[in-house]
């Protein structure tokens, strides 16, 4: 079997903030925009991977979707504990501080972890957890 991975879905409550934290933040292009208000479904993904991509879409959107579970995926994405998504970079600190200084809520600063990995973490405008690991920057070439 060949399989790549596409997309992933993180959800968002307000697609211009979020779109600020992806684009702006994190430097990831915008692969398509559609949808009106809050109702936006956008994906992103970054410029030197165009095959892999993060839709960004409103939670709950779906039809089959009950009342009941609305209320849980909103106090969940309150909390942070129902999207999350792990990213990496070969230059964990200069990534922190830039995201930092984007008044993106700090989860934890760099570091070291007892399985080895160096890594932080940040909450995005919709609560969703996102880790940052640091790698030795070989990671997708070749």
């Amino acid at each position: 079997m060949d399989l790549t991975i596409h997309t992933t879905s993180l959800p968002h409550d307000d697609p211009d903030a979020s779109l600020v934290f992806y684009r702006d933040v994190l430097g990831f292009e915008v692969r398509s925009d559609v949808g009106q208000g809050a109702m936006r479904w956008i994906t992103v993904g970054p410029p030197n991977q165009p095959e892999t991509c993060i839709l960004l879409a409103p939670p709950a959107a779906d039809p089959g979707v009950t009342d009941d579970e609305r209320r849980t995926i909103t106090e969940m994405m309150a909390k942070g504990t129902y999207g999350w998504i792990m990213l990496a970079t070969p230059d964990l600190d200069g990534v922190f501080e830039k995201v930092q200084a984007a008044d993106a809520e700090v989860v934890q600063e760099p570091t070291r972890q007892p399985y080895g990995v160096r890594d932080c973490a940040f909450r995005d405008p919709a609560g969703n957890m996102v880790r940052i690991q640091e790698t030795d920057g070989s990671a997708g070439k070749g």
